[in-house]
């Protein structure tokens, strides 16, 4: 079997909230097609976010379940931080220490799906 193409895809009752996120976090675009809307970077789909009207917002840790999360690796966390806040991210956890040689701080997107911006190795 050979994998043509690889894609996340999101669901959320906000289609274009999410899509808009997740496109200023990533630098990319977004492609609209009605209740689907995909997210290009450098002109590649790299998450898709499909109209869920129902989604039900995870509480993380505990509450609603996540049902799936992203590790985002970066070379400046700092940086990577103030970016995701003003996409529209929420700070769920965050790290003890930012400059340790590896680690990892995790935050909501406006949907609820939590992600992590991790550095290191």
């Amino acid at each position: 079997m050979r994998i043509k193409r690889q894609v996340v895809v999101f669901d959320a009752a906000d289609v274009e909230q999410e899509s808009a996120f997740w496109a200023t976090l990533l630098g990319g675009t977004v492609l609209v097609e009605e209740s689907w809307h995909s997210v290009l970077v450098d002109g590649e789909p790299r998450i898709d976010v499909q109209s869920a009207p129902d989604h039900v917002r995870p509480e993380w840790p505990d509450g609603q379940p996540q049902q799936v999360h992203l590790d985002l690796y970066v070379d400046d966390i700092h940086a990577a931080h103030e970016h995701a806040l003003a996409a529209g991210a929420v700070l769920l956890q965050a790290a003890t220490d930012v400059s340790t040689p590896d680690g990892f701080q995790v935050y909501a997107d406006p949907a609820g799906h939590p992600f992590c911006l991790c550095w290191g190795p």
